[in-house]
């Protein structure tokens, strides 16, 4: 595992490959769905993968997107669609105008806005929304949802002969299911759980940028960021199968997150709550 290879974590069939180190590089992408949320400096990792999900475009998340544009057109793949908050379409557009410029090179892209509460089709069952974030600069986070259908609660205990009859009278026995899979906070505040979706998502993906009390929650919130005592206040409203933590400070060894998380995390949430693996 490595900065260009990514690093792997799975839980029952949601598999994500990444990295994520505040202020250093931020990109997790979720394969099954076929979208990356964020692209750090543009990593090989990425180069698959047909929609990137920008949260906002700090360079750490963002400065990357000309290199996977110009990787994807390379090696003749089709151009990825990238999606972000409506204010960074302009700055982005002009940072691809100015990379055509260097590289002497047109190159094709769709950059679209992800208004909060639009679906997005991603690889099929999947599509995604954006939800609020609260970070110091125009952002935005993500969930993204797989689709299902299901019987009717009046229909289950019927035999399939039966469900094969009302089926061919056109019958709607079946109802729709969004389950929120996999949420992505990108940089924010606290208040990005006050989203009932992205507490409810089967493995919420939040940064915790800040640890120990060398940095307060005030100077988290200064940086529109979270702080870990933050977090432990508000475990009990979320009901995610695994809250995997990103964006920890480099200050930190992984080492020392785990005692903390062993040390200050109740007993009974210890077991949904993981720490992205990291480098150091």
């Amino acid at each position: 595992m490595s900065l260009g290879t990514g690093y792997s974590w799975k839980y029952r069939d949601v598999h994500l490959l990444g990295y994520s180190m505040a202020g250093i590089s931020t990109s997790i992408v979720f394969p099954d769905a076929d979208c990356c949320f964020d692209v750090a400096q543009g990593l090989p990792f990425q180069v698959p993968v047909n929609n990137i999900l920008l949260t906002h475009g700090h360079m750490d998340h963002a400065s990357g997107l000309p290199y996977l544009v110009g990787q994807k057109a390379m090696m003749g793949q089709l151009p990825p669609n990238v999606y972000m908050p409506e204010p960074l379409l302009r700055p982005m557009r002009q940072l691809m105008r100015l990379w055509e410029e260097i590289d002497g090179h047109s190159y094709q892209y769709q950059f679209r806005s992800a208004n909060l509460g639009e679906e997005h089709r991603l690889k099929a069952p999947y599509f995604f929304k954006a939800v609020p974030s609260f970070h110091r600069i125009a952002a935005q986070g993500y969930v993204v949802y797989a689709r299902k259908k299901r019987l009717k609660p009046e229909y289950r205990n019927l035999d399939s002969w039966t469900l094969g009859d009302l089926r061919k009278k056109n019958v709607e026995i079946d109802e729709q299911i969004d389950e929120p899979v996999v949420a992505f906070s990108g940089d924010t505040k606290i208040e990005f759980l006050d989203t009932p979706d992205v507490r409810a998502a089967r493995v919420l993906v939040l940064e915790v940028t800040y640890w120990d009390n060398e940095k307060s929650v005030e100077n988290a919130r200064t940086w529109g960021h979270i702080h870990l005592n933050e977090l432990l206040e508000r475990l009990e409203q979320i009901s995610s199968e695994k809250i995997v933590l990103i964006h920890a400070s480099a200050r930190y060894s992984s080492s020392y997150l785990r005692e903390i998380i062993d040390a200050r995390v109740p007993e009974h949430f210890k077991h949904r709550v993981e720490l992205f693996p990291r480098p150091i």
